[in-house]
C-alpha cells in the first residue's frame, strides 16, 4: 500500500466508507483547525479511490470537495482540495475549478486550480485558462501558460487518474 499522508487520529480508516465520509464531512464543515481539515481532505480523497466513480458516495465526496474549494477559509485547505478534485478525476467539478482559477482571492489557490484544470485535461476550459494567463500574479500567469502548452502537447492522449491513495 502507498504511503498515506493524512494523520488518522480517530481511526477513521477503520470505519466503512459511508460512515467515514459522514465524520469527515462534519470535520470539513465544522472544525476550526485547518490542519485537521487538511487531513480530512486527504482522508476523504482516500474514500474516493475505494468507491466506484458512478457510486452516489463518489458524488457526495465531489460535492463536498466543491463546497470546501469555494468556502473554506484556509488557502492551504482550498489548495489541497483542488488537487484532490483533479487527482480523483471529478470531472463534474471542472466548473468549480474554473471559478476558483479566476476568482479565488488567493494566488496560491488560483495557481493550483489552474494547474488542476490541466491535470484533469479540461479542454472545455481553455478560455478560462487563457484568462488566468492574464492574472495579476506572475505565478498564476506562468502556471496558465504552462498548462496551455502542456494541453496542446497532450491533446487527445488519455488521462489516467490515480489508482491508489496516499
Amino acid at each position: 500500500m502507498a504511503q498515506r499522508l493524512a494523520i488518522d487520529e480517530n481511526n477513521i480508516r477503520s470505519l466503512l466508507p459511508e460512515e467515514r465520509f459522514q465524520k469527515l464531512d462534519y470535520t470539513l464543515r465544522n472544525s476550526n483547525d485547518e490542519s485537521e481539515r487538511w487531513d480530512a481532505v486527504w482522508l476523504t480523497g482516500e474514500i474516493a479511490v475505494e468507491v466506484n466513480p458512478n457510486d452516489l458516495l463518489f458524488k457526495k465526496i465531489a460535492d463536498l470537495f466543491a463546497f470546501v474549494l469555494r468556502y473554506d477559509d484556509s488557502i492551504i485547505v482550498r489548495h489541497e482540495v483542488g488537487y484532490q478534485i483533479a487527482g480523483r478525476n471529478m470531472r463534474d467539478k471542472i466548473p468549480d475549478l474554473a471559478w476558483s482559477a479566476l476568482n479565488d482571492p488567493s494566488d496560491l489557490v488560483r495557481h493550483e486550480s489552474t494547474e488542476c484544470l490541466g491535470i484533469i485535461q479540461a479542454d472545455e476550459e481553455i478560455e478560462t485558462i487563457k484568462k488566468a494567463a492574464k492574472d495579476p500574479n506572475k505565478n498564476v500567469r506562468d502556471t496558465a501558460l504552462f498548462v496551455l502548452k502542456r494541453m496542446k502537447r497532450t491533446k487527445g492522449k488519455r488521462f489516467v487518474p490515480f489508482t491508489t491513495s496516499y
